[in-house]
């Protein structure tokens, strides 16, 4: 090839190729402009037949909506935020945490699959994120456990956003929808479980913020104490503050009512409750059971292997997405809000099964005229 050529073959691979327009989707398929327009956005009446060959003729072209044209068209951005607010004005770098980031990739995967991307907002923690958002044109927003009154929340809505949470809001709260767990059911349950392999004194790590998930797990574990007739034992500290749960955790620990097993809330509290059980020479599960409320594959390889409760951040990503955008495109009624209950797992591991004691078993003696 000549010098020419590979300078003629250099400057057409760099080129970006032209993208399909709906013009070509038109002519491809043999249908009007109006018609493919009509197929793609489900709008007009149109045979299936029809709007199955326009999609299919879109797909083989590679034809993608211009984002510009849709919010001329529509009024929409094809933008839903997603933040965490729980903490007030407290800097929480929330994706560092398994469920938010296990939470984060099911939302971005299930914003896609229905033309919508989803845009990461910081937590408020100045008043200058509010001017951030007030940037970003926003169809919706997802808000991760939000405090009761919620200024974020109440803020969104009267901007005319729809916002649907992730976690049971307060009453007052005017979300459009949320999805959460059984906090009351799952709290109970491995408490429960705790208590059934041998503990006596179960002991409590958490929180001081008045989110959901906070509240409904710490109501639940002092009614389970006073169903049982233990005196609750508990420590609290404020959950967005790394160093805070150790402190916390070797409080716990330090007491003259210890607990000899703990159910600590948040991510952290496996690793810094095993870390406080050496300090003070208590083994595990000998001494003390652990359980921790992870989506983090790390308990799984500590020593001992740590108990974790999955609340299932993935399910709720997609949940919440799918909600928001039916919110966004007027699918379903107005009325009360959706509510979505999402299932919990025990993952049992060798921190809360407390090992039997060592039995040694002796071969049976032979008598004087046994046959050697």
């Amino acid at each position: 090839m000549t010098a020419a050529g590979k300078h003629q073959v250099s400057r057409s691979t760099g080129r970006r190729l032209a993208r399909a327009g709906i013009r070509d989707v038109a002519a491809a398929a043999g249908v009007s402009i109006t018609t493919v327009s009509d197929a793609l956005n489900g709008k007009g009446r149109l045979p299936d037949a029809t709007r199955r060959h326009v999609r299919e003729v879109a797909d083989r072209l590679g034809y993608r909506p211009s984002a510009a044209a849709r919010t001329l068209r529509t009024g929409k951005s094809g933008l839903i935020g997603l933040t965490v607010t729980t903490y007030g004005e407290e800097p929480f770098t929330f994706t560092e945490f398994a469920y938010f980031a296990d939470m984060v990739r099911a939302a971005t995967s299930a914003a896609l699959a229905r033309g919508y991307a989803l845009v990461i907002l910081p937590a408020p923690a100045r008043h200058s994120a509010y001017d951030v958002w007030a940037n970003v044109a926003l169809d919706g927003t997802v808000v991760i456990d939000p405090a009761d009154h919620d200024p974020v929340v109440t803020e969104l809505v009267r901007q005319g956003i729809p916002v649907v949470s992730d976690g049971r809001p307060g009453a007052t709260l005017p979300v459009t929808a949320w999805v959460d767990n059984d906090h009351e059911a799952a709290v109970t349950g491995l408490l429960d479980h705790l208590a059934e392999s041998g503990a006596r004194r179960i002991g409590l790590l958490t929180g001081t913020s008045t989110d959901t998930y906070t509240r409904l797990s710490t109501t639940a574990y002092l009614t389970w104490c006073e169903r049982v007739g233990q005196p609750p034992v508990y420590e609290t500290y404020p959950a967005h503050d790394p160093c805070a749960g150790a402190v916390a955790a070797d409080r716990l620990l330090a007491r003259p009512d210890r607990p000899d097993a703990v159910y600590g809330l948040f991510d952290p509290n496996g690793t810094d409750l095993l870390a406080a059980a050496r300090r003070y020479g208590l083994r595990v599960p000998e001494d003390l059971l652990l359980v921790c409320c992870s989506e983090s594959s790390v308990y799984a390889a500590t020593e001992p292997p740590i108990t974790t409760l999955s609340l299932k951040p993935g399910r709720i990503g997609t949940a919440v997405v799918q909600l928001l955008i039916d919110a966004i495109e007027g699918v379903g009624g107005a009325g009360r809000p959706v509510q979505q209950v999402m299932p919990t797992e025990l993952i049992v591991r060798a921190s809360s099964q407390r090992r039997p004691p060592r039995t040694t078993i002796s071969p049976p003696r032979r008598g004087p005229g046994s046959a050697g």
